[in-house]
C-alpha cells in the first residue's frame, strides 16, 4: 500500500513568531551595518560627484564682529564689520538684527538700516564670495565709552543672517573629479605602483609564509620560540618597525650602506627609499615581511590537520619530499591558499600607512590609497580624493567577482 506525500503547508503561526524575533535581534546589527558601512560608503559617491574642496565641508555663512570706536566725548562710533567665509559662494539676503543698549543714542543710519524701538535691522542684500563689508553708525553716548564696551559685551549678541547654497546638499552633479582623475598625467603610474605592490606583495606574503609553515611543520627544540620570532613582524607597531628599515636603509647613516660598502657589493651609498624602481621594490619586501606571519599561522594550522596516514603510505611507495608536497600538500592547502590571496590582495590594495611612512608616496610609490589622501588632505580637493576612492572600490569588487566567478569555483569554494 502506497502512502502519499502530504504536500508542505504555510508556515504556522510559532513559525511566524520565531521570524519575527529573529528579524527583531538582528536589527540592532543590521542597523550597525548601515551606519558604519553603507552610509559613509554612498557619501563617498556623493561627494565624488561634486566639486567639493575642503574648505567646502563649511556651508557659507556671513560673520560679524562688533566693536565701538571712540570719535570724542560723547562721541563713539558703532561698527560692523561683516564677510563672506567663502571665497566663492555667494550669500543671499543677509540681515544684521542688533538691539541698541542704553545710554546710547544712534545718529544717522545708513540707508540699509532702519530703527525700530531700539532694535536695528540692516538688510546688507547679498554678499558675493569673498566680500567684507563695514557699517559705521555714529551715536551719542550718556555715559563712558568703557560703560558703553561693558554694555556691549554683556548685551544681546547681535544677529547676522543669510541663504546660501550648501554644495554638499545640493543636486548639481559633474563628472569633473573622475575627468582630472583619469586625466592625470600620472594616473597610470599610480595604477602600475597600485598593481605591482598589490600583486607582488600578497603572492610573495604567501609564498613565504608557505615555506615558514613547511619548515615549522616538524616537532624540534624550541619550536615555539622560532614561532613567536615569526610573529614579530605582524605585531610590532607598524611605525617603530617601519621608522627601523628606514633607519636601516638610510644612505647616509644606515648600517645596510656601510655594510655593502665595506663588502665591496657597490661602491657608494645606496638610497633604497628615494630611487625608482628601487623604492616600489623595497615596500613591496617590507610588505611581504611584515605580513607573511599571517599566511604562516593559517597555512600551518590546515597543515597540521592533514591526516598523517596519506604521509607514510606515501613513504612506503617511496614518494620524494617534492612529491609529497605536490601531490598531497598542496591539494589540501588551496582552499586556505585561495581565501588568504582574496583577503591579502584586498588589503594590501587598501593598504596606505606602511608605504607613507616608508616613502610618503615619492620616487615611484604613490599608490592608489596614497593618491586619495594626497587628493583629498594635500590637495584640499576632497572630490577628487572621493572619486579615487570610488575608483579602488570598483577595482576590488571587480577583483571580488572574478575571484568568485572563475577561481573560487575551480577550489571548491
Amino acid at each position: 500500500m502506497t502512502q502519499t506525500a502530504t504536500p508542505p503547508r504555510g508556515r504556522g503561526p510559532l513559525a511566524r513568531r520565531e521570524a519575527r524575533l529573529a528579524w527583531g535581534l538582528l536589527l540592532p546589527t543590521l542597523a550597525s551595518v548601515m551606519l558604519v558601512v553603507v552610509l559613509p560608503l554612498l557619501a563617498i559617491f556623493w561627494i565624488s560627484f561634486k566639486p567639493v574642496e575642503l574648505g567646502d565641508l563649511r556651508p557659507p555663512t556671513p560673520v560679524l564682529r562688533e566693536d565701538v570706536r571712540d570719535a570724542g566725548d560723547p562721541v563713539a562710533t558703532l561698527r560692523y564689520r561683516i564677510r563672506n567665509s567663502s571665497q566663492d559662494q555667494a550669500i543671499r539676503d543677509v540681515v544684521l538684527v542688533d538691539r541698541i543698549p542704553a545710554g546710547v543714542v544712534p545718529g544717522d543710519l545708513p540707508e540699509v538700516c532702519a530703527l525700530e524701538g531700539d532694535l536695528l535691522r540692516c538688510g546688507l542684500g547679498d554678499l558675493a564670495g569673498g566680500d567684507r563689508l563695514t557699517l559705521e553708525i555714529p551715536a551719542t553716548l550718556s555715559g563712558d565709552l568703557a560703560a558703553l564696551e561693558a554694555a556691549i559685551e554683556d548685551g544681546t549678541v547681535p544677529v547676522i543672517t543669510g541663504e546660501a547654497e550648501n554644495i554638499l546638499t545640493n543636486l548639481h552633479f559633474t563628472l569633473e573629479n573622475f575627468r582630472d582623475v583619469f586625466d592625470a598625467r600620472e594616473f597610470w603610474t599610480v595604477i602600475w605602483a597600485t598593481l605591482f605592490y598589490t600583486i607582488f606583495g600578497t603572492i610573495g606574503a604567501l609564498v613565504v609564509g608557505l615555506f615558514a609553515a613547511l619548515l615549522l611543520n616538524k616537532s624540534f627544540r624550541g619550536q615555539g620560540v622560532l614561532r613567536g620570532l615569526y610573529l614579530f613582524p605582524y605585531v610590532a607597531p607598524v611605525i617603530a618597525v617601519a621608522f627601523t628599515w628606514v633607519i636601516l636603509f638610510d644612505p647616509f647613516s644606515g648600517s645596510v650602506n656601510a655594510l655593502l660598502v665595506q663588502m665591496g657589493v657597490t661602491e657608494s651609498s645606496i638610497n633604497f627609499f628615494g630611487e625608482r624602481p628601487l623604492a616600489l621594490i623595497m615596500v613591496t619586501v617590507f610588505e611581504i615581511w611584515r605580513y607573511f606571519p599571517l599566511s604562516f599561522l593559517f597555512i600551518l594550522a590546515r597543515m597540521q590537520a592533514i591526516d598523517s596516514d596519506m604521509y607514510e603510505a606515501a613513504d612506503i611507495d617511496g614518494a620524494s619530499p617534492f612529491q609529497k608536497f605536490r601531490y598531497l600538500s598542496l591539494p589540501m592547502l588551496m582552499g586556505i591558499l585561495s581565501v588568504l590571496f582574496l583577503l591579502r590582495f584586498i588589503w594590501t590594495f587598501n593598504k596606505f600607512d606602511d608605504i607613507f611612512l616608508l616613502t610618503g608616496g615619492n620616487a615611484g610609490t604613490r599608490t592608489l590609497t596614497v593618491n586619495v589622501y594626497e587628493q583629498a588632505f594635500a590637495v584640499s580637493n576632497i572630490g577628487a580624493g572621493a572619486a579615487v576612492a570610488v575608483v579602488i572600490l570598483l577595482c576590488l569588487l571587480t577583483f571580488s567577482w572574478t575571484f568568485f566567478r572563475f577561481i573560487s569555483r575551480e577550489e571548491g569554494l
